[in-house]
């Protein structure tokens, strides 16, 4: 469980300063596991640095590798609790975003939705991403680099204009999604300085609340979840 303000990773060399270097403290078999790059060792799950939460790491390649399958063939679905407030202007006033589905607020209000976009890099140093779809402009999607639609299921927890409560699920991720589609439909995460057009300084009210995948040694359905901690 990573505290807000923890990168997860080391950003460009290894100073320690980070979850992953006080996970590989405590377990050093997670340098002999081969991940996306060096630096990362056998890290499955990461989240940004302001958000807090669930991690998850490989001890051993063959559980690396058997996770890795099984994110690219959905089986690895990943929660977030996030708080947010109802601002159906919040895209229009951040630009950069392609139209919304209408009243998106009010649609959530009924259960749950299907956010789904591909994404692309936007603003100074490629800090904060964009959603890009159909009716996006030329420009934006010539953008896009993966050509991967990206889905958020949102489920609605309570609603209120100041203190939506909101579980979002996915199974392939791309960076800032979840927070990103939020914004996107209205619904910007508290605390969110990237994504929130009204941020005032508050802390991020952002969570990775829960992970769900198959034991590689087992083969049996396994929910890791904060309610456990």
């Amino acid at each position: 469980y990573k505290p807000a303000g923890l990168p997860s990773a080391p950003l460009k060399s290894r100073t320690g300063n980070d979850a992953l270097s006080f996970m590989a403290a405590l377990f050093p078999e997670l340098h002999h596991v081969r991940g996306k790059n060096e630096i990362e060792c056998g890290l499955l799950h990461r989240i940004d640095t302001d958000t807090e939460g669930l991690l998850m790491a490989a001890a051993t390649q063959d559980a690396y590798d058997f996770m890795q399958d099984l994110q690219t063939k959905g089986g690895f679905i990943k929660t977030y609790r996030a708080s947010c407030t109802v601002k159906p202007d919040n895209a229009a006033a951040l630009g950069g975003f392609p139209p919304a589905p209408a009243n998106f607020a009010d649609y959530i209000q009924r259960g749950a939705a299907d956010i789904m976009s591909f994404f692309r890099t936007y603003g100074a140093g490629g800090k904060a991403v964009r959603p890009v779809t159909e009716i996006s402009g030329k420009a934006a999607v010539k953008k896009v680099g993966q050509k991967k639609a990206y889905t958020t299921r949102v489920r609605l927890l309570s609603f209120s204009e100041a203190n939506t409560e909101l579980e979002c699920t996915l199974t392939q991720g791309f960076r800032h999604q979840v927070r990103c589609h939020l914004a996107w439909n209205g619904l910007p995460v508290i605390g969110d300085e990237l994504y929130n057009a009204g941020f005032g300084g508050e802390a991020l009210e952002f969570e990775c609340v829960a992970l769900d995948f198959t034991n590689p040694v087992t083969g049996e359905r396994v929910r890791v979840g904060t309610d456990f901690f």
